[in-house]
Parts: C-alpha cells; sequence; structure tokens
C-alpha cells in the first residue's frame, strides 16, 4: 500500500514538472512570479525561464520513464537525487529576497515530499 502511494506520488511529481515546465514555456512571468523571483520586463530573463522550462518537462519525462521501466530502487535514487532541484530553487528564491513562504512552502515542502517519496522506495 506505501509503495504503491510513493509510485503515485512520483507520477503527481512527473506530471507536476511537466505542468510547471509547459507554463514557464506559454506565460514565463506569471510563472517567474510563482516560482518566488519574479521576471520584470526588459531584464532579458525570458531565455533563462525558457531553460527552467526546458529542465521541468525533461526531468518530468526522465522521472515517467524510470516510473515505467526502472527498477525500484533506481527510481528512488533518481526522486532522492532530484530532490536538489527544489532545494537549490529554495535557495534561489531565498538569495534573491523572494517570499519565504513561496521558498520553504513550496520548494522545500516539495523537496521533503521527495525525499520521503525516495525512502518509502528504497524500503520496498
Amino acid at each position: 500500500m506505501l509503495t504503491a502511494t510513493a509510485y503515485a506520488l512520483t507520477a503527481l511529481i512527473a506530471a507536476g514538472l511537466i505542468f510547471i515546465g509547459a507554463r514557464f514555456l506559454l506565460v514565463p512571468r506569471a510563472a517567474a512570479a510563482g516560482y518566488g523571483v519574479p521576471a520584470t520586463p526588459g531584464t532579458g530573463i525570458t531565455p533563462y525561464l525558457a531553460v527552467k522550462a526546458d529542465r521541468d518537462i525533461g526531468f518530468g519525462l526522465v522521472t515517467l520513464a524510470l516510473l515505467i521501466a526502472a527498477p525500484t530502487h533506481a527510481l528512488a535514487w533518481f526522486v532522492a537525487a532530484a530532490a536538489s532541484m527544489p532545494l537549490g530553487d529554495m535557495l534561489i528564491v531565498l538569495r534573491n529576497r523572494g517570499p519565504r513562504a513561496t521558498a520553504y512552502g513550496v520548494h522545500g515542502a516539495t523537496a521533503a515530499v521527495m525525499l520521503a517519496v525516495a525512502a518509502v522506495l528504497l524500503l520496498a
């Protein structure tokens, strides 16, 4: 039961990454504001938002591929390693004086969930 929940959460993480990446492609300024570091007009930051979109979509697809084809432990180690991304995002938001609620409540919480899911998968 717990392993099935971990697999379901992994699928949600993958879908969330793909959704967030698509949002950064389609509405980059709104997505950046939701990220916690707004992109102001004229800053030339739009290409970096596209890179973030590409990263998120790519990692979402890799997560889905591992979910479908890899052994449970390989998926677990990938999810554990990938938790470094929301941790990095949290630090970026804090360093740029973004909202602490977003830094901890969105990015920090995402990393915590990912590490918990990885732990459950490792114990499976």
